[in-house]
């Protein structure tokens, strides 16, 4: 069984999970959003924003396989790029601080370590790209229509810290400078946190092929 990361580009941005790929939550502020979902645009909106931080400013996510099957995904980026983060009651996000905007293991993945995958690459990303901080915007509620947003319960086990407490949405740091500690210390809770935020579908296969589907909705 073998394993890559790569960068989250236009060439494999139909790699995500069908739902994701359409997702513009954290694209576009909520009246651009909505807009772009009566219209049927969401996807058509979502390569146009990747293609525009390609451009300005390199990748903003990663892409884990196993066989070359995508099995999971994070997305990041300066909260410059991140519209929808202004919309939080505890905004804004640091700025010299990357957002982490979500991030999804499949099901049929979880346990293999690949969560520990993604956050390793995300850290190093960061780190290179001379950013000091993770920040965050959790969730401690986790109703259904709110699957974007990391639980800030797990966000707090893998070891942020809170910034801005509120009721619902506190926004969490995670200094990168402790990075090193926190990726070998919280491995076991970083599983967690990506296998307990299941996709709405299995990630297709590269080439096409019809997914198999994920047994509910996320």
């Amino acid at each position: 069984m073998s394993r890559r990361v790569a960068n989250i580009t236009l060439d494999n941005i139909d790699d995500l999970p069908q739902r994701c790929r359409r997702c513009v939550f954290w694209e576009l502020d909520p009246v651009a959003r909505s807009r772009a979902e009566e219209a049927g645009g969401t996807d058509i909106e979502k390569e146009a924003w990747v293609s525009s931080a390609l451009l300005e400013w390199g990748s903003c996510g990663k892409i884990v396989y196993i066989d070359n099957v995508p099995a999971g995904f994070a997305m990041y980026a300066p909260p410059a790029y991140v519209p929808r983060s202004i919309a939080f009651p505890t905004s804004p996000v640091s700025a010299d601080a990357v957002l982490l905007m979500t991030a999804k293991i499949v099901d049929e993945f979880a346990g293999q370590g690949l969560g520990r995958v993604l956050v390793q690459a995300m850290v190093k990303d960061v780190i290179r790209r001379g950013y000091r901080a993770i920040e965050a915007f959790g969730d401690l509620r986790q109703d259904e229509g709110t699957k974007c947003v990391v639980p800030a319960d797990y966000l707090l086990s893998v070891g942020f810290k809170t910034v801005r407490p509120h009721r619902r949405w506190p926004r969490l740091r995670l200094e990168v400078k402790n990075a090193v500690t926190w990726r070998e210390d919280v491995e076991v809770a970083l599983e967690r946190l990506l296998g307990s935020m299941t996709p709405e579908g299995i990630l297709r296969p590269i080439g096409g092929g019809t997914p198999t589907p994920a047994p509910a909705p996320a």
